[in-house]
């Protein structure tokens, strides 16, 4: 098929990519590099099956050039992902991940070309102390990129109504592995993997009690593309995560085995924070017959050394 993936020189955009040209696709990527990194995406180059252009969802005039190439699915992952961003500046997020997500539809809906939309699970609201977290789980935007987020996702379900335009939702519980930024803005493990290799104390926003569910990169690329081919899930949302959850405070015990090279600071947005947070995966299963197949511990290591070598 001819597929375009936005965002897909960011980190899961390019193991969705490396996902569809192993499975033979044509593949288009648009990226603004404002997050995403060329060099994520350099070893594709020469395949002729791949093709990069440097640009924004926010340029109309480009995502109409893009879509006329006659696509069959368009994978949408490019958004600003960075809660605090969004905290700081809101017109930023809303503008790439409302408007910019408006521009990806309409062209679809000229074209009938299928949408992916990445959501997130920083849309929910806070899990009970022994409940996975569903679908049908109440949602509670606690940030500006939960609310441009929960908006795309509204759109995306009207064109599905209004249009018959074939579209599916996904919900993505925190995603780690090779090719993660470790940097501030980066996700939870790279952060503390590199702060460990580097002999650095880790740091632990709060009191370290909050839990994650932490799915390894690939799982995540392999829902994604599942949903992508399937016709069943047409309409749908669904959630995606490894279904059992860590405290922060254990995640770094496991990265580091020191604890005193663990310490807590003073939380920089914990009106965000979602305390628990856990994912009840098992429609995922039913329709598409997706589960995650990498352990925490292997996923973590796998990480390490990427990182050693990069």
């Amino acid at each position: 098929m001819n597929i375009l993936v936005t965002g897909g020189a960011g980190f899961i955009g390019r193991w969705v990519v490396k996902r569809l040209l192993d499975d033979g696709n044509d593949v288009l990527v648009l990226d603004d590099l404002s997050n995403g990194r060329e060099q994520n995406i350099s070893e594709f180059q020469v395949n002729p099956s791949f093709s990069f252009v440097e640009g924004d969802i926010k340029d109309s005039a480009l995502i109409s050039k893009l879509f006329s190439n006659k696509l069959d699915i368009c994978i949408h992952l490019a958004a600003s992902i960075i809660v605090q961003d969004s905290i700081d500046d809101p017109r930023k997020t809303f503008e790439n991940d409302v408007i910019g997500t408006f521009n990806v539809l309409e062209e679809a809906r000229k074209h009938g070309t299928k949408i992916v939309f990445m959501s997130t699970c920083m849309v929910y609201d806070l899990a009970k102390s022994d409940g996975a977290i569903g679908e049908n789980h109440p949602t509670k935007p606690a940030s500006p990129y939960a609310g441009a987020k929960l908006a795309g996702e509204n759109m995306v379900q009207s064109y599905y109504h209004a249009y018959g335009l074939p579209t599916v939702i996904l919900r993505p519980f925190n995603t780690y592995g090779p090719f993660q930024k470790s940097t501030g803005e980066g996700g939870v493990v790279a952060v503390f993997l590199k702060q460990d290799i580097e002999g650095e104390y880790l740091n632990i926003y709060g009191d370290g009690t909050q839990t994650r569910d932490l799915m390894y990169v690939e799982d995540c690329a392999d829902f994604l593309v599942r949903a992508a081919y399937s016709d069943i899930v047409n309409g749908e949302l669904l959630n995606a995560g490894l279904g059992k959850d860590i405290t922060i405070n254990d995640l770094a015990s496991i990265i580091c085995g020191d604890s005193k090279r663990i310490k807590h600071v003073e939380h920089i947005h914990p009106q965000s924070e979602i305390a628990k947070l856990v994912c009840d995966n098992s429609k995922a299963y039913k329709v598409l017959e997706w589960k995650p197949e990498t352990p925490l511990e292997e996923g973590i290591e796998k990480t390490r050394k990427w990182l050693k070598q990069n």
